[in-house]
């Protein structure tokens, strides 16, 4: 029997506060999806030493670099802080930052989410937006403060990765995010757009390392059936293919 695929997953974070401590968390969808896609969950908290987040990564079949209801730190990104800016905990983005890097340069499968795409992006010396109403032109609502629920269709490019996911036919994704990828890393190509060209999904262009970042959110209670395909492709990458049995030549007797 094939062992199943263990699957690192990074967890949201909030530092001590007077009458709270320090906190950290994971979303049931992350690693719901990564059970029903045939994985084993592995919470990945925010290691402080280098050493130790390696020697758990090297443990791990592929990682889940998950998404954030708050942003990486626009300052830190070279803006002047939009009002709409809300900066998560400096403890989440370093390590984010860190398990980030390490990930890739391990060249482990790994699938980005949310914010974990953006932070892909930059990691890899892509820029962003900061506000996309107010960056892009005729841009499209990517996020309703009222409604939770948003979703609207990508335009996904032939013969990608994500392609491959979804198939044919118009597909609609979920939608709750003001950041968005600017100008794309050179190690990644675009996989999908939304109908005002705000980038919705990127991907490394290499057959042998699934490396992809959605803007969307495919483990969410809002997500589609379709969805789940992400991450059955991102467990199928990250299986280990199963070992060759050589059949010995039968002696005949003399």
């Amino acid at each position: 029997m094939s062992k199943k695929p263990l699957i690192g997953i990074t967890g949201d974070f909030r530092p001590e506060q007077k009458e709270t401590q320090a906190l950290s968390w994971f979303y049931t969808g992350y690693y719901d999806s990564v059970t029903d896609a045939g994985g084993i969950p592995i919470m990945v908290p925010p290691l402080a030493d280098d050493d130790d987040l390696k020697q758990m990564l090297e443990q791990l079949d592929g990682l889940v670099l998950s998404g954030c209801a708050l942003d990486l730190d626009p300052i830190r990104l070279g803006f002047e802080k939009h009002p709409a800016s809300r900066a998560m905990p400096l403890r989440r983005e370093d390590f984010d930052r860190r398990v980030c890097t390490m990930a890739m340069e391990m060249k482990m499968p790994l699938l980005a989410i949310g914010a974990g795409m953006q932070l892909m992006n930059v990691i890899g010396g892509g820029t962003l937006h900061q506000h996309v109403t107010e960056d892009v032109a005729g841009a499209m609502y990517h996020r309703d403060g009222v409604e939770a629920n948003l979703r609207h269709i990508i335009d996904i490019v032939p013969g990608t990765r994500v392609d491959k996911m979804y198939g044919p036919g118009e597909i609609r994704v979920n939608s709750q995010h003001h950041m968005a990828v600017k100008y794309v890393s050179k190690m990644f190509v675009v996989s999908a757009t939304a109908p005002d060209g705000v980038i919705e999904a990127i991907e490394v262009p290499d057959e042998d390392w699934f490396c992809v970042g959605v803007q969307w959110h495919p483990q969410n209670h809002s997500a589609s059936a379709l969805d789940m395909q992400v991450f059955e492709n991102f467990l199928a990458a990250c299986e280990e293919p199963e070992p060759q049995i050589l059949q010995m030549p039968v002696r005949k007797a003399a």
